[in-house]
């Protein structure tokens, strides 16, 4: 068994095709100054033959990953459009007389090398797009390199030391069993469009295997656990035969769940809304019955590609939703990037640590061009559902203000024009920053609802980078002071009628079901896939059972004793998609 990490969730089991890793290999070639304008001319006609291609490649794909996940492609468009990078080729060019290909090939070396140089994970992911870019045009250029493309008559499990996403257009989904690669990331684009296809996937494998993966080798990959079998033994394979199997069946089980009321055992409502990132998901959101959109997160709609979307785009998106969800709740958040989630169009500063730095609400509020554009869309699409305003990252009544203000002066432009939507929309914030937490008292006097973000709460409460390998074993979303801080977030809120909901990862872990019981919370918004498996566990707890358990819970001194608590109130009744068992809150 071999420890990656697991990038898109599932079991695939069958045979290896390894994409042979391959570089660019030709002798530097000078040409005569006569010779630049002719290949200037071979440049541009293989940037002309690039675009055109990579324009079909995302009309073939489209089908497959919907309109916004295909922007993708728009961000590869965008580099052969770069001025930098066309700068970089045309002035080796100029001023060493080197033919067109090595030039290009040059100024690929040049910002891939700075890419991987940064301490980045996002950034190192985005120079797999220039490489992707560069060569592909470099093809065109040199007329060779025909590309290793996998069976098409048997399936497979695709290995290969990085993917680039061109390659993921030649994925068969009904061969394609999964895919491994040495190198990568979870927020890569690649990543991205295999969890889009429901692929399961495994990387960051690189140092880790004793001898390299062959074609032919038999490979079970597990995207859930992040682990990788090469050749195993009868047992291991019949053993993930049987995971699979269970894990068939116990969806099967839960989809029968999905139209049942969502309440305790001893009748109390609770609602389970759905985050998503893209129109794409609300398909499977209806199927798993959720109660509404509690996190649509609008920073994908701004992602790969060159330009910051337009008013009449973004409205058309939010209509989407709003109409499709049919009168219930869409929670949308105004654009949250910075930090880990970057635009290659919108120059920020380096900073030492970007998790504590300009992002989210401080950038809008600066740029209120752009916040003014995105509110005036969803204020449109208020119009035609149930549309709520959540903002990111409050930390102070003034920025609370400040993005009301903003608020304001979109809705007088709406009227002014004879724009229809809803004036009395709710406006709610995230709460994700200690400082949100202790003048939670004051600021549930100001808006509509509180949402917890965990992911970024805990983090901030316990000094704990979640992408940083040294210290992540730190990042304990059970640890007592983030109970603490939930508390008081949620007294706060009750005392004041303030409506609140969590909508981080906590929200959709079954093992916190008794926690947010307990703080009296009723409003849940998760990933898709973790709404029928919480639904199982609430209806079988009781409600009456909420304050025994704070009164356990307040006492602990630290994580293991939590979860010691929580034990108590949990039973092992249903099972995962690797055919363990899972389990489910049935209080006792």
């Amino acid at each position: 068994m071999v420890e990656g990490i697991g990038a898109s969730s599932g079991i695939a089991m069958g045979k290896a095709f390894v994409i042979p890793t391959w570089e660019w290999d030709f002798p530097e070639k000078l040409i005569d100054v006569t010779d630049l304008a002719y290949e200037f001319e071979r440049l541009y006609d293989g940037i002309r033959h690039s675009r055109d291609e990579i324009e079909l490649i995302k009309q073939e794909f489209v089908s497959v990953l919907g309109e916004e996940q295909t922007q993708i492609f728009d961000a590869h468009l965008a580099i052969l459009e770069d001025p930098i990078f066309m700068n970089e080729v045309q002035g080796i060019m100029q001023r060493q007389y080197k033919a067109a290909e090595v030039a290009v090939k040059e100024a690929i070396d040049k910002f891939v090398g700075m890419f991987d140089l940064l301490d980045d994970g996002y950034m190192k992911e985005r120079a797999l797009d220039i490489k992707d870019v560069g060569n592909r045009l470099l093809k065109h250029l040199l007329g060779a390199l025909e590309e290793t493309l996998p069976p098409k008559d048997q399936p497979y499990i695709l290995v290969a030391k990085e993917l680039i996403p061109s390659q993921m257009v030649h994925l068969d989904v009904n061969l394609a069993l999964g895919l491994v690669t040495m190198l990568g990331g979870k927020t890569s684009h690649v990543a991205i469009m295999a969890r889009a296809m429901s692929v399961p996937y495994v990387l960051g494998l690189e140092g880790k295997l004793q001898t390299p993966i062959q074609n032919g080798d038999y490979l079970i990959i597990d995207g859930d656990e992040g682990v990788v079998y090469v050749n195993p033994a009868d047992d291991v394979i019949e053993k993930y035969k049987a995971r699979k199997e269970t894990w068939k069946a116990v969806q099967e089980q839960l989809q029968k769940l999905a139209y049942l009321p969502t309440r305790t055992e001893d009748g109390r409502q609770m609602h389970l809304a759905a985050n998503i990132s893209s129109v794409k998901e609300l398909e499977l959101v209806m199927k798993n019955g959720a109660s509404g959109v509690g996190l649509f997160r609008t920073e994908f709609l701004y992602m790969d590609r060159s330009s910051f979307p337009e008013e009449e785009e973004q409205f058309a998106v939010y209509r989407e939703v709003a109409e499709r969800m049919d009168g219930k709740p869409v929670v949308i958040r105004t654009l949250d990037v910075g930090g880990d989630k970057h635009l290659d169009y919108l120059a920020l500063p380096e900073e030492e640590n970007p998790s504590l730095g300009y992002r989210a609400i401080r950038i809008m509020l600066d740029r209120t061009d752009l916040f003014k554009t995105q509110l005036r869309a969803i204020l449109r699409a208020s119009h035609y559902g149930s549309v709520k305003i959540m903002y990111p990252m409050i930390s102070s009544l003034d920025e609370l203000r400040r993005a009301n203000e903003v608020l304001e002066d979109a809705k007088q432009e709406l009227a002014a024009e004879g724009t229809p939507f809803r004036s009395d929309i709710e406006v709610g914030i995230m709460i994700e920053l200690p400082a949100a937490v202790m003048i939670s008292d004051l600021l549930a006097q100001k808006v509509d609802f509180f949402s917890i973000g965990t992911n970024d709460l805990v983090q901030y409460v316990l000094a704990v980078d979640r992408m940083n390998e040294t210290v992540a074993h730190l990042y304990d979303p059970f640890h007592p002071s983030v109970l603490r801080m939930l508390k008081i977030t949620a007294d706060h809120a009750h005392k004041h009628g303030t409506h609140i909901s969590v909508c981080g990862e906590l929200a959709g872990d079954v093992r916190a079901l008794p926690i947010w019981i307990a703080l009296g919370i009723t409003d849940l918004s998760m990933s898709v896939q973790s709404i029928l498996k919480v639904k199982n566990s609430l209806l079988q707890s009781r409600h009456s059972d909420g304050e025994k358990i704070w009164e356990e819970l307040a006492g602990c001194a630290s994580s293991a004793e939590v979860m010691t608590i929580l034990a108590k109130y949990l039973e092992t009744d249903i099972t995962d998609q690797s055919g363990r068992t899972r389990p489910a809150c049935g209080f006792s």
